[in-house]
């Protein structure tokens, strides 16, 4: 009897868990023309497949075909409202992007810094969750879009020659920490909507990359690097760094 309870009592708290998460998620609202236009166009395709073919072979195909397409478009649209669970973020970098870490690595940055910065890369794979975070809280003091090329985000070069958008945020103790969304062979749209002057935290929403790309951190070189290469990254999730 004591141990039924038990499962019960397991199965409820697990179920409030999920039900809860559930509650968390939203679609981004950078998917909305996407989504809707091409879901009006699907269905059309599929009546005219069902009224001109006399076999439903064809009907059910295109069904099952972008069905599973559009679910993969879904998903990558998905927005979760995500806190991370510390109180003092002093000196924490978190994540600004789900995916895997492809680069740590010490770089020469001689755009802004013009010296030496430890760089940290995350990329987002078609299946990852797009929105970016700001990685660090403090106050944005620069925002600035560059065009460029389209190689594959996880290349070295992307990040200098790829299009991107450059926010640079400083934090309550000085430090600037610069945040680059890159562009990749398929992503062609940068959305960022840091403001300069602004004053940013952790948990606030940095951009939105649209279909698979790539989101370089560059830090002082005396950073506790806190990830590995190869390790997946929930945003506003996943401590990937701490200033010293």
């Amino acid at each position: 009897m004591k141990n039924n309870y038990l499962c019960k009592a397991y199965l409820t708290v697990n179920m409030g868990k999920r039900i809860r998460k559930l509650k968390k998620q939203r679609l981004h609202s950078e998917g909305n023309d996407t989504l809707i236009y091409s879901l009006f166009i699907l269905i059309a395709i599929a009546v005219i497949l069902w009224r001109c073919f006399d076999s439903k072979v064809p009907f059910w195909c295109f069904v099952g075909v972008f069905s599973v397409i559009y679910g993969i478009v879904l998903n990558f649209f998905r927005c979760p409202i995500r806190f991370l669970d510390i109180e003092d973020t002093t000196g924490i970098v978190v994540a600004p992007a789900d995916g895997r870490v492809v680069v740590v690595e010490e770089v020469d940055e001689d755009e802004y810094f013009h010296d030496r910065r430890l760089m940290i890369s995350i990329f987002m794979s078609l299946f990852n969750v797009h929105a970016n975070w700001f990685p660090v809280d403090g106050r944005v003091t620069m925002v600035k879009h560059q065009d460029g090329n389209f190689h594959k985000a996880w290349l070295p070069k992307a990040s200098e020659e790829n299009e991107h958008a450059d926010v640079m945020i400083e934090t309550p103790e000085g430090i600037r920490v610069l945040c680059r969304q890159i562009a990749g062979a398929v992503a062609r749209r940068i959305v960022t909507y840091a403001k300069e002057g602004e004053e940013c935290d952790i948990d606030d929403h940095l951009g939105f990359i649209k279909f698979g790309s790539r989101v370089d951190v560059y830090l002082p070189l005396d950073s506790e690097v806190c990830v590995k290469m190869g390790q997946s990254t929930t945003g506003d999730q996943t401590i990937i760094a701490k200033l010293r």
